[in-house]
Parts: C-alpha cells; structure tokens; sequence
C-alpha cells in the first residue's frame, strides 16, 4: 500500500454504513438505567436489561458501534495470546480457569442471539491460533496450552497450521467465532428500541452526580436521571475512581484488502512476534475473502504513524502475495495493569454506577461478558467471576505494581517532562500542507495544523482530560494524549475520550 494512496477507513464502517442518526434526548430523561457508550459493551448491556424488563437509555457521544468496535479486527475468541499461563501464575488456576469459562460463555451467548434474533453478520465458526515463528518462543507456547487447557478450553499444541508460511509452533482453540460486528451491533440496536429502550447519538455526558437518582448532564445542557449509571465509554469519562491509573492506551493499525479465497487463512491467528501480527479473514460477494492484519501498536501519540501502515502492509503483501489492499485504519483499547478488564462497581463505596474497561484488544468477548455481568449485578444475581473482574479488587496491588509504576512513569514522563523540554520541532512556518507541530506562542504551547489549502488551525496543546500535551498524527491528521489516549480532530473537537471537552481555540 503505497503512503500516498488514500485507502477507505473501517471496512466494517464502509459495509455496514449508518442510517438516520437517533437524535439527543429532546428534554430531561428519567430511565431506570442510562448506559453511556454505544459501542459492544454498552449496547451488549443495554440490551441484556431491556431483556429483563429495564428501562433504558443508550447515550452515544457520536453514532452507534462507530468507534472502537467499528475499528475492531472482529476475532470472538478465548484465546486472548498468551493469557492463561500468566493468569495461572498470577491468579491461580481457578483465576484462569473463570477467566476461560466468563470469556468462552460469551461467545456462546453471542452464537445465541444471532440465532435468535436472526442476524446477518457474516458469522463463521473458526479456530483460534497463536503462534510463533521464533524456535526460541516453543516452551512459552507450551506453557501456554497446557494453561488454557487446564483451564477449560480445548487447547493444543500444534506445529502445522492454515498459514502460508512455517511456524515453530503455535497454541490451538477450535470453536470460536468471527464476525461482522457493526452488522451484530446494529441489529441489537434495532432490537432494543423494540422493545422500548431509548437510543441517543450525538448525545456527549460531560458530568455524573452520583445519588438516588444519578443525574448526567450532557454536552447540549441537558440532563438524564437514572436510578443506575453503567460507563461503557471505553476509557472511563470520569476519574473520580482513579481507573486512569490502571488503564495504559494502545493503539494498532489495520490493513485489508481481497485475496483469492484458496489463499485466504480461514481460521484466526496471532503473533506476539513482530510488535504483533493478527491476521483473520472475511468473506467477500463476489466469491473472494478480505485479509485482515493488525499490528504495529504504540502509544498513541509516540509513533510515526505512517511509517508503520507501511511496514504492516509491507508484511502482508510479502506474506500473501496477491493481495490487494484496499482498507486501512486505526484502533485503540486499554490494558489493564494486571491484564484482566474491570467490570463491575465503578468504586469502592459507590451504589448505583457501573463500568466495563481495560479489554487489553479482546473487547469483543469482553464486550458481550462484561454486559451479562452487569445486567446479573443489577438483578443482585451471583456471578462466580464478578471478583475476577471487579474494579475494586485489591489482591492484585503487588502483582500489577511492577506495570503500574512502568505505566505511571511515562505519564509522568509526558505530564511533567513536556512542560520542561525545549521544543526542538518545527516553528509555525516550517509546517507544511497536511501537518501539525506543537509550537511555543508566549507562554501557551499551541497545536497548530496547517490544512490542504495552506489555512492554519490552531488550539490549545494541552488534553482537556488531564493536561499532557498532545501529539500530531500525520497519518489520521489528529491530536493524541499520550497519557490516557484521548485523541482530537485538527479543529479541536473531541474524537475519542477520556477527554469530554474540546481543546480551546489559540491565536497561532
């Protein structure tokens, strides 16, 4: 894929486009439970409670299943790389073991309700692989079989797989899924206004007051009332929990495009190797398959972004000759410093508010497990992996200390480092056509972008969310925190949280 070519985003965007926006709430709104975030965590939720009978609110910031799932490689699967020998070591065999039996459910009930509601979205039963060519890396994939066997998952190891290259061996899970989620989501979406629930897009929560009920305020200036909160935003918009402390940003870059079905990997595949390679693929109309590759992820903020789209689509075509690529873009999640999501109660003490994060790139079986869970502590039924997942748990402190002082430091690196640093970059006239730098205007640092006609915009360089300064990423012209990831269109505006509000117009 040359860098000078423009490449559709999302595939899943591109064939499964939106239709009519739901509008915002056009008053105040009393629900028994709002849910903000429209993506599979929050729709997955949502729609578990309207099952039972819940009045609910879906609050979307911009349109449903749009953002980190409509950007997702789309694998359902347990086999989440090399999980289960750490959680072993970490959390005991009985901790591996719910986390296989939580995620494996989920794709079971995901299987269930494309059934039930009849939903077309591409769904293919597959096995899941990760694999190494590296001979160096065949006890850790041995290690790990053994571990997601034990835990309950049909795992082998193997040495032969679908892939046109040789391995040195790889870790194998059959009965998993791939799917189209944008399609599945949206088909939910479809569902819950049927049954009576309410779907807002458009719709930003910008402030939560906790109490019976629990108000939100949203960006527009009005206000949802609910009895329970549940924070589906994918990184958690309030802080008052401290999770942001315990959630590191990664972002991954995607390519894809048609191959000849005969050379089209028909199972799922990943690689720790290689600062990541996962590869799937999808079915095409006129008979041929679409290869999907991820890898390449960073900070956001810290790569040279195009460099990298180069180097994975470099990879895929040498190691699928034929392909032509068609599709490129970007997706982010969070890792949790002990390599578990946070699901459940928002913070000690707190009664009436919920959230689902730190899918650590499996949001999707987490997505779909996360709203079960949910759904059953609101209905105050026992689940034997909420402790598993609870964001309160303190049993893991020195376990994730070593991730959370490494994750603490480059923050701190940003937060404080960035303030004090000469800026070496380029001044307001150095930026060409398509660029954007952080430069010094007095005393303000600014993020100034020049467009395609030569106009310069410019805003403050400091993330509304916390205050790191921001970085310019040529390849999807934004601004990026690295600290907590929120990124910002050129203009500003908000594209991705934690951050809720704009960065504030500068003079350059």
């Amino acid at each position: 894929m040359n860098a000078e070519t423009d490449p559709q985003g999302s595939y899943w965007l591109d064939t499964a486009p939106p239709g009519a926006p739901a509008p915002p709430p056009t008053g105040d709104l009393t629900v028994d439970v709002a849910v903000i975030g429209g993506g599979i965590a929050g729709l997955s939720t949502a729609w578990e409670l309207a099952r039972q009978g819940r009045e609910v609110a879906v609050l979307e910031a911009g349109r449903l299943a749009a953002g980190v799932t409509g950007h997702t490689t789309a694998k359902l699967t347990a086999l989440h790389t090399l999980i289960y020998d750490r959680l072993r070591r970490t959390r005991g065999p009985e901790g591996a073991r719910l986390y296989a039996r939580s995620q494996d459910s989920a794709i079971r009930h995901a299987a269930d309700v494309v059934a039930e509601l009849g939903i077309e979205c591409e769904w293919e039963e597959a096995a899941a692989y990760t694999y190494a060519e590296d001979p160096g890396r065949v006890a850790e994939l041995r290690a790990e079989a053994d571990a997601a066997r034990e835990a309950g998952l049909p795992a082998e190891f193997v040495t032969e797989t679908g892939l046109p290259f040789p391995v040195a061996g790889a870790v194998r899970v059959s009965g998993q899924a791939q799917f189209h989620p944008r399609k599945y989501l949206l088909a939910l979406a479809d569902d819950l206004v049927r049954r009576g629930a309410s779907v807002h897009e458009g719709t930003r929560v910008v402030d939560l007051t906790e109490g019976e009920p629990c108000v939100l305020r949203t960006e527009a200036g009005g206000s949802v009332r609910a009895r329970e909160v549940v924070i589906a935003t994918h990184y958690p918009v309030f802080d008052r929990a401290l999770l942001f402390a315990r959630l590191s940003p990664r972002r991954e870059l995607v390519v894809a495009g048609a191959v000849d079905a005969e050379a089209a990997p028909r199972d799922m595949y990943i690689t720790p190797d290689r600062n990541t390679r996962s590869i799937r693929s999808a079915p095409l109309a006129d008979g041929r398959r679409l290869l999907i590759v991820t890898g390449e992820h960073f900070t956001p903020g810290t790569a040279d972004t195009e460099e990298r789209f180069a180097r994975l689509a470099h990879w895929a075509e040498s190691r699928f000759p034929g392909v032509t690529l068609t599709h490129r873009w970007a997706t982010q999640d969070n890792d949790s410093t002990d390599s578990v999501p946070l699901v459940g109660p928002f913070r000690p003490g707190g009664r009436h508010t919920y959230v689902a994060t730190g899918f650590g790139g499996w949001g999707l079986s987490g997505g779909i497990m996360a709203g079960r869970l949910i759904s059953d502590l609101l209905a105050g039924r026992e689940v034997e992996w909420s402790g598993l997942y609870d964001p309160r748990r303190v049993g893991t402190v020195v376990r994730e200390a070593g991730a959370f002082l490494k994750h603490q430091a480059q923050v701190t690196r940003h937060f404080v480092g960035d303030r004090i640093s000469p800026l070496t970059g380029p001044g307001i006239e150095d930026i060409a056509p398509g660029e954007g730098a952080v430069v010094r205007v007095g005393a303000s640092h600014c993020a100034v972008h020049r467009d395609a006609d030569g106009q310069l915009h410019s805003v403050s360089a400091r993330c509304t969310h916390l205050g790191c300064l921001v970085a310019f990423n040529k390849a999807e012209q934004a601004w990026e925190c690295p600290c907590h990831g929120s990124r910002f269109g050129v203009d500003g505006r908000v594209l991705q949280g934690p951050a809720v509000r704009p960065l504030p117009k500068r003079e350059p």
